[in-house]
């Protein structure tokens, strides 16, 4: 969509539009969903994630003051993510179950039983969580990497040598 399409939606969403709400609920759910399924590898917390981000979405819009709204909603989505994380205290039991899970699934793979797309959630399963976020927001959130450097404060090198490492690791697992 857009830039000006955009903008018109977010213009109708501050004065209280319910139609432009459901027009950025069309243009971001599925995307914001896949960002959570791959980060978490679950359905439903991935549809209780998304739920949460649309409702931060009608609280927040109007502190949206322009640039990439892609950037602003995913440092949203991210922010929900890693709080979840937080409230639940449980980040590193998460990941453990997750890897636990994944080497189960293996045998899967192995039999080929699964497609390329679930032998890709396992290996992803097998990166750090936070390179395995950015890689996330690169490729599937088609997110800049100058837009993931401001969303995560951090400097755009870092950033791309993150990803560059998570993606040769990707490929290591993948071969």
């Amino acid at each position: 969509m857009a830039q000006l399409d955009i903008d018109r939606v977010i213009i109708g969403c501050n004065k209280g539009d319910e139609g432009c709400f459901t027009q950025l609920v069309d243009m971001y759910g599925k995307r914001c969903f896949g960002y959570f399924y791959r980060l978490t590898g679950n359905r439903d917390l991935s549809e209780e994630l998304l739920s949460e981000l649309f409702v931060k979405l009608v609280e927040k819009i109007s502190t949206y003051r322009g640039g990439s709204f892609d950037g602003w909603i995913f440092t949203m989505a991210s922010h929900i993510f890693h709080d979840h994380l937080r409230f639940k205290q449980r980040q590193t039991r998460l990941l453990d179950e997750h890897s636990r899970r994944i080497r189960s699934q293996s045998a899967g793979i192995a039999s080929g039983y699964d497609g390329d797309a679930d032998k890709m959630q396992i290996v992803l399963g097998e990166l750090d969580s936070d390179v395995r976020e950015l890689v996330m927001m690169r490729f599937y959130s088609q997110m800049s990497f100058k837009e993931i450097a401001e969303s995560r404060r951090e400097p755009i090198g870092t950033i791309l040598s993150k990803v560059h490492r998570g993606l040769k690791r990707l490929r290591e697992l993948m071969g």
